[in-house]
């Protein structure tokens, strides 16, 4: 089978194409960094999605499986450009060649920011944030593509996406916060924490690429704790006295508000709401439809992290 995976150099992709690798597939990469696999089993394919002199046209020529992974996550400038205007002329692309089965990596933040309940595929998108919005732009893209006839599709929207080598540092913040006798819980029990394991993404993407039951389907993918247990997971971890302190949620907000215009300062509003956060996001479907399974458990997914985390001390 040829695979063929955009941000096939990110900490994503680079995962799903070691994988792919695995099982004997022809893999192809397209990319503006160095090649960061063995150039002797990977073809990659030097180019933009949003250059418009670079054609995409020998990229997907031939392929039985296209994953569309790139995606900007810090610089809002290039969002809508790389998300939008990058997934579209990908579609054209795709569409011309023929293609056999897109998986389209989203994000369940195109749901928008839900502060409690059990969010499912049928919740309505509702982004905040450029991130957020131009991900549902590019999913609705690609879904329009599908209508009409250009080929088969499935959408993973996986919650925040952790491992010990991510260039994420919020996580690794909030170990720090721990193994610094500094960390403190917001309002009432029972917030939850919504992650997921790269490993599992992984596992989620191959599914919606191979099974022939995900075409046409959207599924979430997140994996979740109460908050305390997954803080007591990483104070474990690190040897320490898990955190007991806890601050009236309408205290710290209005602590946000008067402060916000001081810079460096670590608690946000963001923050709060996090800290605070009570949704779910089911994976259900994806279990019931495709007999999705983890392969890394939450707890042992946070072991890995902390590991992660005392290494770069």
């Amino acid at each position: 089978m040829i695979v063929a995976i955009t941000g096939g150099t990110g900490f994503i992709g680079n995962k799903l194409a070691l994988a792919h690798l695995a099982r004997g597939d022809e893999v192809r990469i397209l990319s503006r960094s160095s090649p960061a696999l063995p150039v002797n089993r990977v073809k990659y394919f030097s180019g933009d999605l949003i250059a418009k002199d670079n054609s995409l046209q020998p990229f997907v020529d031939g392929v039985d499986l296209l994953y569309h992974c790139a995606g900007q996550l810090t610089d809002e400038n290039a969002m809508r450009s790389l998300h939008v205007e990058g997934t579209q002329k990908l579609v054209e692309a795709a569409t011309c060649s023929g293609i056999g089965h897109w998986v389209q990596l989203s994000s369940v933040g195109v749901y928008g920011p839900v502060s409690d309940g059990m969010i499912t595929e049928s919740f309505p998108i509702k982004p905040v944030g450029e991130y957020e919005v131009t991900k549902a732009e590019s999913d609705a893209i690609v879904l329009a593509a599908v209508k009409n006839g250009a080929f088969s599709c499935s959408v993973l929207r996986p919650s925040n996406v952790f491992a010990s080598d991510m260039k994420n540092q919020s996580l690794f913040s909030m170990i720090n916060m721990i193994d610094r006798g500094l960390f403190f819980f917001i309002g009432k029990p029972g917030a939850s924490a919504n992650y997921i394991h790269v490993d599992n993404v992984v596992e989620g993407l191959i599914q919606c690429g191979t099974n022939p039951a995900a075409k046409g389907k959207i599924y979430n993918l997140s994996d979740h704790s109460a908050l305390e247990a997954f803080v007591q997971i990483i104070a474990s971890e690190l040897g320490r006295r898990s955190p007991s302190l806890r601050l009236p949620e309408g205290f710290m907000r209005w602590a946000c508000k008067v402060t916000s215009g001081i810079p460096g300062l670590p608690l946000t509003q963001a923050r709060v709401d996090a800290l605070t956060n009570r949704s779910v996001y089911s994976i259900a479907r994806i279990q019931k439809e495709l007999g999705y399974e983890h392969v890394i458990s939450m707890e042992n997914g946070l072991k890995d992290l902390v590991s992660g985390y005392q290494r770069r001390q």
